[in-house]
């Protein structure tokens, strides 16, 4: 469950992000208002699930995550160009995320009581 909570406040991070980019420096009352709702569910699920996931880990994927979808989305909207460099680099994100969360590790809990 901890991993699911990351991913989707890591799609919330992409949101604020864009809202944010949307708002015109806070100055445009929908997008702020998405911005700042985002945002506290955003930082709630990465909270909670730092209590389960080292907080390396869980901010890495969170901003890799988020980041990625950011970029995506902004292609995809005809905000930012794609380029091959560019498909390089964020399938050099995602792949780094999957690979954070297929790296042994003790879990949390194990962790605390050696």
């Amino acid at each position: 469950m901890p991993w699911i909570v990351l991913l989707i406040s890591a799609v919330f991070e992409s949101v604020w992000a864009t809202a944010l980019g949307e708002s015109a420096g806070l100055t445009h009352l929908t997008p702020t208002i998405i911005f700042f709702v985002a945002l506290t569910i955003s930082m709630a699920g990465l909270g909670w699930s730092a209590k389960h996931i080292p907080i390396g880990t869980a901010y890495a994927i969170w901003v890799g995550v988020g980041a990625a979808l950011t970029v995506l989305y902004a292609t995809i909207a005809n905000h930012e160009p794609i380029s091959a460099l560019k498909v390089l680099f964020l399938t050099g994100i995602i792949a780094a995320v999957i690979g954070l969360k297929l790296a042994p590790g003790k879990p949390k809990e194990e962790r605390s009581s050696s």
